[in-house]
């Protein structure tokens, strides 16, 4: 695999070290921890998306954040009190409830590198969580499909769109999707990404789609999971990240009949809290 990479002082608005990366793998610095099994929590956030892994190598990734600061409090419950670093923040796209709460954590804790795309959105967030990257002064990668982030010795986070630059793009559908691998068990994370999104992935991943988790594109939205989508990604679980009473209507009742038809096993934040999957990888499981 080749690596295109441009180092050059620049970022959002020209300010801050960015690294620019078409196709690559990356390995992010990994602190040794001593246990053999990988962790995905998808945060009760409210109406927004957050979720965090911890390999088994101690390597801490969050992507996204939420709309508010509720995002640290769920992280001081899944991380040690001294722990101040966390490896790697995404933002999947610049919708308030995916970055809104990024801005506290950014400010919380030191990051190692964040991966962003080129789409800014036009909200007053938007606007604050630029400056809050810029302000970091950190490494500042834009994803792009075929970047393999290295998580530990087993564990893989590999970007399957965007292909090329969505700064045009509307902003669920410039959405940074990701497929998290640890051994022979996967994760597929879809941020708000439209059912022309999901079939295009479709057409351009089709089996490597198969995972084991799907997070459920855009809050259960029938905006989102398509029925050709789902029967590719075959998942045994599915996740449904949307607040009690959603204002929305989240999820809608077209995505739960979907997923109960095809006999997945669903779960959501606005009924469970926090949610956790472990892998030992070889198999996944819901922790109790």
């Amino acid at each position: 695999m080749h690596t295109a990479l441009i180092h050059f002082r620049a970022g959002f608005l020209g300010i801050l070290s960015v690294i620019l990366v078409y196709v690559g793998v990356f390995t992010i610095p990994q602190p040794q921890d001593n246990t053999d099994v990988l962790q995905i929590h998808f945060f009760d956030v409210g109406q927004g998306d957050a979720i965090f892994i911890q390999t088994p190598d101690g390597v801490e990734v969050l992507i996204d954040g939420g709309a508010n600061n509720t995002v640290l409090r769920e992280l001081a419950q899944h991380m040690s009190f001294f722990d101040r670093n966390i490896d790697m923040v995404i933002g999947t796209h610049p919708d308030t409830d995916h970055i809104g709460g990024l801005i506290d954590v950014l400010e919380r804790y030191t990051v190692n590198t964040i991966l962003i795309t080129e789409n800014e959105g036009e909200s007053s967030t938007a606007s604050v969580y630029k400056k809050a990257v810029e302000d970091e002064g950190t490494e500042v990668i834009y994803a792009r499909r075929g970047q393999v982030f290295t998580l530990g010795a087993s564990t893989t986070l590999e970007v399957l769109f965007p292909e090329i630059n969505p700064e045009q793009m509307e902003s669920n559908a410039s959405s940074i999707v990701l497929r998290l691998v640890y051994g022979e068990t996967s994760v597929l994370l879809t941020g708000d990404s439209p059912k022309r999104i999901e079939e295009y992935l479709v057409l351009t991943e089709g089996e490597n789609l198969q995972s084991d988790v799907l997070k459920i594109g855009h809050h259960g939205s029938r905006t989102s999971t398509s029925e050709l989508f789902l029967v590719e990604v075959d998942p045994d679980y599915a996740v449904i990240s949307a607040e009690k009473d959603s204002r929305y209507g989240h999820p809608h009742l077209e995505v739960t009949d979907l997923l109960f038809n095809y006999r997945v096993e669903t779960y959501s934040t606005a009924q469970e809290g926090t949610i956790t999957f472990e892998s030992d990888g070889r198999e996944v499981w819901l922790q109790q």
